[in-house]
């Protein structure tokens, strides 16, 4: 049995999951629960841990893996564990897990992973040039891509780590020329550099926002930064 703010943190974790293929912070976590500290997020996500329904990826700062949802969020499961696949895929990049044995079907039946063009490497912390041409391409699950193009980068730089995104990650991104405020965004800025950054508009300026407090928030005329796409999941090679 979960308490209310264990149940809230999960669920808030789920959706962030689900949303953008990656973790929240403790900072968005704290926010989102409205307490004072992190210390607070700290014993929830520890709390959540031993009780089996999320994992700490060994050596990743603050990233976060959620292994199973409370038993009521599938009622049509009886008494039986919920499943629940975490959204960064693990293993050989392109690698996708063998789908579960159907009585009566068919292998037409089963959705096959989609090949996406991998366009060069993104960077997570200082400027690197703009995206480079395709030069292979990588296997990712169908669940992962909505509709629309979508491309994907190699991460270079630790920028971005508090959102879960690491140097020798691949991120998917779907193609798309705007973006909300407070979405992971791959940028172009004075069409010379590319970098993966969050968002945040206010009037006629544009902040690109990392996640390490290493590194300062850059700030932007609207017309000097283009948005070339936004983050939808992460591919990672153990």
């Amino acid at each position: 049995m979960l308490t209310r703010k264990q149940h809230e943190l999960l669920m808030f974790i789920h959706e962030r999951m689900k949303e953008s293929g990656i973790p929240p912070s403790f900072d968005e976590m704290k926010d989102a629960l409205d307490l004072a500290s992190k210390s607070g997020i700290h014993r929830l996500i520890t709390a959540l841990e031993e009780r089996g329904f999320i994992r700490r990826l060994p050596n990743r700062a603050r990233a976060l893996e959620v292994v199973k949802l409370p038993d009521s969020m599938n009622p049509s499961l009886g008494g039986r564990r919920a499943r629940f696949e975490p959204s960064v895929i693990e293993g050989n990049l392109g690698k996708v897990a063998p789908q579960p044995s159907r009585m009566s079907a068919s292998t037409d039946d089963y959705a096959r992973p989609a090949s996406i063009p991998v366009m060069g490497r993104i960077a997570a912390g200082t400027p690197i040039e703009a995206i480079q041409s395709h030069s292979h391409t990588v296997m990712v699950p169908p669940e992962m891509l909505g509709s629309g193009e979508h491309y994907a980068l190699e991460v270079r730089g630790d920028s971005m780590i508090d959102a879960g995104i690491f140097d020798g990650d691949t991120v998917v991104i779907k193609k798309q020329d705007s973006a909300g405020t407070g979405e992971i965004i791959v940028a172009l800025v004075d069409d010379q550099e590319a970098t993966l950054k969050r968002l945040r508009r206010k009037g006629n300026t544009i902040a690109l926002e990392a996640a390490n407090p290493a590194y300062e928030t850059r700030i932007f005329g609207s017309d000097r930064v283009k948005v070339q796409g936004r983050l939808v999941g992460l591919l990672r090679k153990y």
